[in-house]
């Protein structure tokens, strides 16, 4: 151990080594020590170490400083200000460090102790400079490197303390569920799309909606929240008349959903099934595909970006497959035109981006698989091979998590993984898996340790089944049977853990584990059907007068059946039509005769007495004039003290004179004048 001989300076209360000899090199170590003493025991700040250094061996230790203040018994000390323990990590620290040093100092040791065995009358206790520690710092230094790991603080109850055992026998459990993935298919919960094959199914990423699509061209909205045991659905739209729903697929962040109908344009909506927008058409009579702002024939499929939430591609008949971006719907980004062998175009019905969105991947109708790097031109493909037999639709591909395989699903019959980095060969393949449609699915678990499928129901058969496949060993490690009707589409939510498939006999089968999975069908699966109208509930409480007059009491109504009964009585609670006319009509309606009131008055015109067109009105006035004297009800009355009395003249003969003088007045005026 190095020692601190340079004066002036504090020494940290390293102990050290010293052997007595007789001989010259004995007393230089002698000297040594007196010196070191002297320094300690002088210098001004004192000895920081916990005992002060005697010569004298039969010397007492200094009681320690916490048991004279009388905290000693107080728990256990700090870790951080526990001194001894700072030596020997001090002490260890510079070990590992300095090896090379160590072993040198060793060896000079050991040619000490061969001295120190010559001198026999000497005292042991004279190696050491100072008396030996005490049992309790003994102690504390020797599990030192065992208190490392305990934490500060009182004691568990004996009831919490774990046995290494029972930490081995967990171990042993999770090694076992890591080992055998549980399979979240215990229960079954039905939802009814329609009559048709559902051909489209998305969860959002949230795990609380659900879309589906079906060949009946309608589009569905389901919010797990939201739905009662009556499992209906709360929006329902046809977003293209007329063409069956091809994908439906969320966008990474849930807020929107584009939907792929057999038509010439995709269309994008929103969460709530609100239409955001909807891509442009092509010019069908360009011959060059790249010149065009949209898809000219039916769509295939589409796909959202992995990571750019804005992104979004189709493939469509006319041989292209198109990346759109959602700020330009009006016009394609890039124009991707995938090739077969023989250089002519080919149809994509499949397409998916990898995880990392690094990727661009089509399957095509003549078999084939191309991808294209996402960050160049998409001239040059970046991988294409043969997967499938030529003429048979590929019905889907998708990417393991890990972005290393990725699952072709065919039409073939087959459902094969290739690996990435070499796709010369598929890895595995599995065969018999009859497949009628162009939108069967594959997908990988959420833990990227199974591939799964479904099946059509071939002739003879009865049920549809989903097969899922180990990726490493490629054995069927469960094999289920899923209704009376084909497997089209499966979805597998990482999020929920359950199982969505949608059926050929228009249902959708959520397969869950009410002990695995969360929220979903298992709320739905709790939730009761809310009761109607209920026929014996009180309507309303009213306070009854036992001596109350008859004429002031108010009916008692036990049920709202009374009380409908009641108002369905009356023609103006129960809002009850005017009722047909048997008469001639009144109020301005018209009777049964003439639906109009033109026809009407027509029919009517010979019945009613015809008007004397001959009689003179002032004539059929003064017929009235007798009554009216004798009986004044009108204006006579108003006007008795202020009009004149009425004199009443022959007018017949006085219009007859006055109309004679005015005509010859007349004629006498026009002959002068000319």
């Amino acid at each position: 151990m190095k020692k601190m001989m340079n004066k002036g300076k504090i020494s940290f209360g390293k102990i050290g080594f010293s052997l007595m000899k007789k001989d010259e090199e004995s007393n230089k170590i002698q000297n040594e020590k007196n010196e070191t003493s002297n320094e300690q025991t002088v210098g001004g700040f004192g000895s920081f170490s916990k005992l002060e250094i005697s010569p004298d061996p039969k010397s007492k230790p200094k009681e320690n400083v916490s048991s004279i203040m009388g905290f000693e018994g107080f728990g256990k000390k700090a870790k951080e200000f526990d001194l001894e323990k700072m030596v020997a990590d001090s002490r260890r620290y510079a070990a590992e460090k300095k090896k090379a040093k160590q072993e040198e100092i060793m060896t000079k040791v050991e040619d000490k102790e061969q001295v120190n065995e010559d001198d026999e009358g000497e005292d042991s206790s004279e190696e050491f400079i100072g008396p030996p520690l005490p049992q309790s710092l003994d102690n504390e230094h020797a599990s030192a490197d065992e208190d490392e790991d305990e934490f500060v603080g009182p004691p568990l109850p004996p009831g919490m303390v774990r046995s290494k055992e029972d930490e081995k026998e967990e171990e042993d459990e999770e090694d076992d569920e890591e080992e055998t993935y549980k399979l979240p298919i215990t229960h079954e919960l039905e939802l009814d799309h329609g009559n048709r094959t559902v051909s489209a199914l998305s969860v959002d990423p949230a795990g609380a909606r659900l879309v589906t699509g079906g060949v009946d061209y309608e589009v569905k909205y389901w919010d797990f929240q939201g739905m009662d045991a009556s499992k209906q659905a709360f929006r329902s739209f046809k977003p293209a008349d007329g063409y069956p729903i091809n994908n439906i697929e969320y966008s990474i962040t849930g807020d929107k959903v584009l939907v792929i109908a057999g038509s010439q344009q995709a269309k994008v909506y929103d969460r709530d099934g609100i239409e955001l927008f909807e891509c442009v058409k092509g010019d069908m009579y360009l011959h060059d595909m790249a010149k065009t702002k949209g898809h000219i024939a039916g769509l295939t499929n589409g796909s959202w970006h992995t990571k750019d939430k804005e992104e979004f591609m189709t493939t469509g008949r006319d041989g292209t497959c198109r990346l759109w971006h959602i700020e330009s719907p009006h016009q394609q980004r890039h124009v991707i035109k995938p090739r077969a062998k023989n250089g002519l175009k080919t149809i994509p019905t499949a397409c998916t981006y990898n995880r990392d969105g690094l990727l661009i991947a089509c399957a095509c109708d003549d078999g084939s698989v191309q991808m294209w790097d996402h960050r160049k031109n998409y001239v040059n493909v970046a991988l294409s091979f043969r997967a499938h037999d030529r003429g048979s639709e590929t019905s889907s591909i998708t990417f393991s998590y890990d972005n290393k395989l990725f699952a072709t699903r065919g039409g073939d019959d087959t459902l094969k993984l290739w690996d990435v980095r070499n796709s010369k060969s598929a890895v595995h393949v599995a065969n018999e898996l009859f497949n009628r449609f162009s939108m069967t699915d594959c997908l990988f678990s959420p833990n990227d340790q199974l591939v799964i499928t479904g099946t059509s129901l071939n002739r003879g058969e009865t049920t549809g089944k989903l097969y899922m496949y180990d990726r490493n060993t490629w054995e069927i490690v469960h094999e289920m049977e899923v209704g009376p009707s084909h497997v089209v589409r499966v979805v597998w939510h990482p999020r929920l853990n359950q199982l969505m498939v949608g059926c050929g006999d228009g249902n959708v089968r959520l397969l869950y584990d009410p002990q695995l999975s969360h929220n979903g069908a298992v709320l739905v699966a709790a939730k009761r059907r809310k009761r109607a109208k209920q026929t014996e509930v009180v309507v309303s409480q009213q306070i009854i007068t036992p001596h109350a007059l008859p004429m002031f009491r108010e009916d008692r109504h036990k049920s709202t059946r009374k009380l409908e009964e009641r108002d369905r009585k009356d023609p103006v609670r129960s809002q009850r039509p005017d009722l047909p006319i048997t008469g001639a009509g009144s109020g301005g309606r018209v009777a049964a005769g003439g639906s109009t009131l033109s026809s009407y008055i027509i029919r009517n015109m010979g019945i009613r007495n015809k008007l004397n067109d001959e009689e003179d009105p002032r004539e059929a006035l003064l017929k009235f004039a007798k009554d009216a004297a004798e009986n004044p009800y009108w204006v006579t009355p108003a006007y008795s003290k202020t009009q004149p009395s009425v004199i009443f003249q022959d007018q017949g003969k006085a219009n007859s004179e006055e109309e004679e003088q005015e005509e010859e007045e007349e004629h006498v005026v026009k002959k002068q004048k000319t």
